[in-house]
């Protein structure tokens, strides 16, 4: 009997020591861009949204912003994917109307101004696999320089008339992208 209750044992001890080896999850590390979510308004128990942009927060780490968005080249707008702009009603951007609907959002940073594109491809990797003839629309803003730096690109929206501002800042970098309905 006492022979059967040690084998009893050993055999269930041995099958939860088998069992949790082959059922342990492997979680990756934390991204060293993690993603984050700016959206209009802000208040997350508003749910009636204007506007949202799912990104991935690159960080300059001594490094320059135009080697990590050079200027005159089509940039992902964050880090990882291409960012995906959620428009939850019509609205318009450069007196052209966007439909509601999910986007793809991408730049083209500059010296005095940023090309802001919406375009129609979605889940691309980066800017590699970008194609000009789906853009939604494009459209230049003004950009400048300020005294503070910020070290994650981010973004973040503001309350305009008849609509929102989409700020886009990094380094002493800002961008401001009206959004109107």
């Amino acid at each position: 009997m006492k022979t059967s209750r040690l084998i009893t044992t050993i055999a269930l001890t041995l099958f939860t020591f088998l069992s949790f080896n082959t059922t342990a999850q492997n979680f990756k590390d934390l991204d060293k861009s993690p993603m984050d979510v700016a959206a209009f308004p802000a208040d997350y128990k508003d749910s009636n949204k204007l506007i949202k942009v799912t990104y991935s927060r690159p960080q300059l780490k001594e490094r320059s912003l135009e080697k990590l968005a050079p200027k005159g080249k089509v940039w992902r707008t964050g880090a990882n994917e291409a960012p995906e702009i959620t428009l939850y009603t019509d609205l318009m951007l450069g007196g052209k109307k966007i439909a509601a609907g999910t986007y793809s959002l991408f730049t083209i940073p500059g010296d005095n101004e940023w090309t802001i594109i919406i375009n129609k491809d979605l889940n691309i990797w980066g800017a590699y696999f970008y194609k000009e003839e789906n853009d939604v629309v494009r459209l230049s803003v003004p950009a400048k320089s300020v005294n503070d730096s910020l070290e994650a690109f981010s973004i973040a929206f503001e309350k305009a008339e008849n609509g929102t501002h989409m700020h886009l800042g990094w380094g002493t970098t800002r961008v401001t992208v009206p959004f109107t309905k």
